[in-house]
């Protein structure tokens, strides 16, 4: 554990006032668990739909942000003098209209009783190969159409992440299995659902059937990634084309029937924006410094139904960073600092950070004017008293003096105990790799991550905006606004730690 401030225990249901200094502006009093509260439960609302990016929904949700930076009274720093920086996603998918299957005559419908795994166009036909153990590579399989029961993945393959078992132990089996059948020629691999996998059939289709997300000339999401210019590579590109099927199928594809897959790829282009506003600093030589506050007001749309919803509301991831990013603006408004604020809530986030992708490598200011990048993901979960600083250890941390300035404002606001765990990289999460800070992190802007950590309702319709403990939230808010506030106000800008290489 960090533990950068010792404190007396505190209580869930009260939120402690700040200790009110010199270094503690009046500003903070607009910071309010009210405002934050009800900005949570309108942007996490049924009537958003999960905020999906790249969807009309997300679009609903950005323009309810843009009014709200409006009322508050930013300034707009997108295109054109509006509040948006329009992003171009590229979306390649399997195509419904354009694929076909069939087994022993009988059609099959994607996504439904056949779900590709690959986003790869593909054409196969033949008598089935039925292989009773996919473990036994004697059988020939080069150039045919093979179906096999799915092997249970060895434990130690099920990675301990924050989505349901069912899911993760389904995609763990099909790895498994798959791997059998690498660089042995098989034409397809039709992988048949154990009852495990069977009762994950819907997750995994509903992922699947929405293909994979990219954006040209951009940051890349890998440090040794290309800052790409064209079609992405298609997903699973390579690979041996594969298909999931229910454990219905089982026997008929024992008895060997004939089968036709015929997948059709198609590609697009859908938008989504990256919403700006800020404020103007008041010291004429530094008011051309920015801080930024990121947020992103994606979530994960409408998905399996559980527990009677199918709304991925998103509470938690995001609309609590964006609640505090509302709260500190309000505070910058009222009492502005000598630097200026910039407020980014980055579009499309949970499709592979791409509006902060897209806004790092096209910036509405000179990135080297940008001193600072304070994001959030999750902050208003799990014990009342914990969080987490990502960014302020080895290897990820890329600025001490900005990591001070954090702890500072802690031990003046929120009092965490800082739970350092989730900032190293052997962390089975991979959490620092996976929010809208690491785009600027990759180009040396000093950037940091606050967070209250994952949780079971993480990405599901749980996380909804009765189950956010707004008098924690309302803490990290305050956390955040004050670590911005001394950012804004220093008389010198947060410095590079020497030699920083962010490694994984």
């Amino acid at each position: 554990m960090l533990a950068a401030v010792a404190s007396a225990p505190l209580g869930a249901q009260t939120a402690p006032s700040a200790s009110r200094g010199p270094e503690v502006p009046a500003a903070l009093s607009a910071v309010r668990e009210a405002d934050l509260r009800r900005d949570v439960t309108e942007m996490a609302s049924p009537a958003m739909r999960g905020r999906e990016g790249g969807t009309v929904d997300e679009m609903r949700a950005s323009m309810w942000l843009a009014e709200q930076y409006r009322r508050i009274g930013l300034q707009p720093m997108g295109e054109g003098g509006t509040w948006f920086q329009w992003v171009d996603m590229i979306r390649t998918r399997v195509s419904t209209a354009g694929s076909r299957a069939s087994v022993g005559g009988q059609a099959m419908t994607l996504f439904r009783d056949l779900v590709p795994l690959n986003v790869v166009p593909a054409e196969a036909a033949g008598a089935v190969l039925w292989v009773a153990d996919a473990a036994d590579s004697t059988v020939e399989v080069r150039g045919r159409v093979v179906a096999t029961p799915l092997l249970a993945p060895p434990p130690a393959a099920i990675r301990a992440n924050s989505y349901t078992f069912a899911s993760r132990y389904a995609d763990a089996a099909v790895n498994a299995t798959l791997a059998r059948f690498q660089r042995r020629g098989a034409a397809a691999v039709l992988l048949v659902a154990s009852p495990a996998v069977d009762s994950a059939f819907e997750v995994v289709a509903s992922a699947r059937s929405r293909g994979s997300y990219d954006v040209d000339d951009a940051v890349p999401r890998a440090a040794d990634g290309p800052r790409r210019v064209g079609p992405p590579p298609a997903l699973g590109a390579g690979a041996t084309p594969a298909y999931l099927v229910r454990a219905s199928m089982r026997d008929a594809l024992a008895q060997q029937p004939q089968a036709e897959l015929s997948v059709r790829v198609e590609r697009f282009t859908t938008p989504t924006v990256n919403v700006i506003g800020g404020v103007r600093g008041t010291d004429p030589a530094l008011r051309d410094e920015y801080v930024v506050f990121s947020s992103h007001q994606d979530a994960n749309g409408v998905r399996v139904t559980l527990e009677g919803d199918s709304v991925h509301a998103g509470a938690d991831d995001n609309a609590t960073v964006t609640a505090a990013g509302l709260a500190a603006a309000r505070a910058f408004v009222r009492q502005p600092g000598r630097r200026s604020v910039l407020f980014i809530n980055h579009g499309a986030e949970e499709r592979g950070l791409i509006g902060s992708r897209w806004h790092a490598a096209h910036p509405v200011v000179p990135l080297e004017r940008i001193v600072a990048v304070l994001n959030g993901d999750m902050i208003g979960r799990n014990h009342p008293d914990s969080a987490s600083l990502l960014g302020a250890q080895p290897p990820h941390r890329n600025s001490s003096d900005l990591v001070a300035m954090a702890l500072r404002a802690n031990a003046l606001t929120g009092r965490f105990t800082l739970d350092s765990l989730w900032d190293r990289p052997t962390h089975p999460e991979g959490w620092y790799f996976r929010s809208d800070h690491l785009p600027y992190a990759r180009l040396n802007v000093p950037a940091l991550m606050y967070t209250t950590n994952l949780h079971d309702d993480y990405h599901t319709p749980r996380d909804d905006a009765g189950r956010i403990d707004y008098p924690k939230l309302t803490r990290m808010a305050r956390w955040m606004y004050l670590t911005g506030w001394f950012v804004a106000t220093a008389p010198r800008r947060p410095a590079l730690d020497p030699g920083f290489r962010l490694e994984r």
